[in-house]
């Protein structure tokens, strides 16, 4: 008899996402109250735009990119959370602090709270990701080995990994970032985060974890 696959939210994000980062903490409190794990797969935007249609921010219309800020103003207001519209440090390549965040999860450490911490790095503490000074700075400051996930991260293995994810994301209907999971019903976006709250309480019989979202007052 074969065994049944436990339940996980698979969790397909660019590093650099700015709607990656707001969703996190909602993601993990869901997880926690729900008893799932879950599984993080950092991916090439890039390359997934390249097969699926999208297009880089920089290529956008005016219209479009003027929305967005709007967009993140509001979240930023709603959910409390600092953001900074245009960080210092922006790059369209994060293959080293997804290779990063990678390793660190082949070495067996909790992943969740290092990949929130880059991104802050990013969008709120002005600090450039892409440094291997920076990367290392942000695990030791949450007790873990930085200079052995660096050491870890160069490695064959978690650049196979980051290309692979980009291909399995792709290969699951992934098209942009963030990207959830759960029993093969996706959500895109941090602001279907409600939605994918709601199916797992249906599917496991328990009230839904996450209200409505309401202006911080």
């Amino acid at each position: 008899m074969s065994k049944s696959i436990p339940d996980a939210i698979d969790y397909y994000f660019w590093i650099n996402s700015d709607w990656a980062y707001f969703g996190n903490p909602r993601l993990k409190a869901m997880g926690e109250r729900y008893g799932l794990p879950i599984n993080y797969y950092p991916v090439d935007i890039g390359a997934v735009y390249a097969r699926t249609g999208g297009i880089k921010l920089p290529l956008r219309s005016k219209e479009r990119r003027d929305y967005r800020f709007m967009e993140m103003r509001r979240f930023r207001d709603i959910l409390a959370m600092p953001i900074n519209l245009e960080p210092k440090h922006m790059t369209q390549s994060v293959e080293i602090p997804s290779r990063f965040a990678i390793a660190a999860m082949h070495l067996g450490l909790p992943a969740h709270d290092l990949i929130h911490a880059i991104m802050t790095a990013l969008w709120v503490e002005e600090k450039d990701i892409e440094d291997a000074v920076t990367l290392v700075a942000i695990a030791d400051g949450l007790g873990l080995d930085g200079a052995a996930i660096l050491a870890r991260s160069r490695g064959k293995e978690a650049a196979e990994q980051y290309y692979r994810n980009t291909d399995e994301g792709v290969a699951r209907g992934m098209f942009g970032a963030p990207f959830y999971l759960f029993r093969g019903e996706a959500f895109w976006g941090q602001d279907r985060l409600e939605m994918l709250d709601a199916t797992i309480a249906r599917a496991l019989g328990q009230p839904a974890v996450l209200p409505s979202l309401k202006v911080a007052s």
